[in-house]
């Protein structure tokens, strides 16, 4: 656990009380990332996600400001998350049944707090309480600090996809198999 940093989980059902400060926290985090950040393009994505079956998110508090957080739903059989994704996948590999894939939208951290290890412990703590057989997320090539994280977290690159919001970059592809705390508790 990162010293001085509280951890807390949300259900959609309690994310409102939050919303917010999840802006706040994504424009701080990508204030430096150009003009597709913005609160209003944030805003709706939020709005289209946290209604989403299974939507689940891990907060990280320190005292009352949150200062970091990571969320992301199961994809459903309707998933447009594979949509357009470019590369050499087996055959089946997008196919989806809310079961298979945990979809991981946003890991942010304030940039005053970046680099003290509160990115994986919220990495790690919502990866630990999935049901799911993989987990799948899209990262910026550019983004070499969070490519970085990723080579250590274990995610494997298997594809590009641009997503089809107006003026989406093109992103990287990434999967890892996820192993619950009860199947690792088993394990030792």
């Amino acid at each position: 656990m990162v010293q001085n940093v509280r951890l807390r989980h949300y259900s959609a059902a309690e994310a409102e009380k939050v919303l917010t400060q999840l802006v706040d926290v994504y424009l701080d985090a990508h204030a430096d990332d150009g003009p597709l950040y913005t609160a209003e393009r944030y805003e709706r994505q939020l709005a289209a996600h946290v209604p989403r079956p299974g939507w689940a998110a891990v907060t990280a508090w320190a005292g009352d400001e949150l200062v970091g957080y990571i969320y992301g739903f199961p994809l459903g059989a309707d998933t447009r998350w594979w949509d357009g994704i470019q590369g050499s996948m087996s055959s089946g590999f997008t196919d989806e049944n809310g079961r298979r894939t945990f979809g991981v939208s946003e890991l942010v951290v304030r940039r005053s707090w970046q680099r003290r290890g509160i990115a994986r412990a919220l990495h790690d703590e919502l990866m630990g309480s999935r049901a799911e057989e993989r987990a799948a997320l899209l990262v910026r090539p550019d983004n070499a600090a969070a490519q970085h994280a990723y080579d250590a977290w274990g995610w494997q690159p298997v594809g590009r996809l641009r997503p089809s919001w107006d003026g989406a970059p093109l992103f990287e592809v990434r999967t890892k198999p996820i192993m619950p705390r009860l199947m690792e508790n088993n394990r030792a």
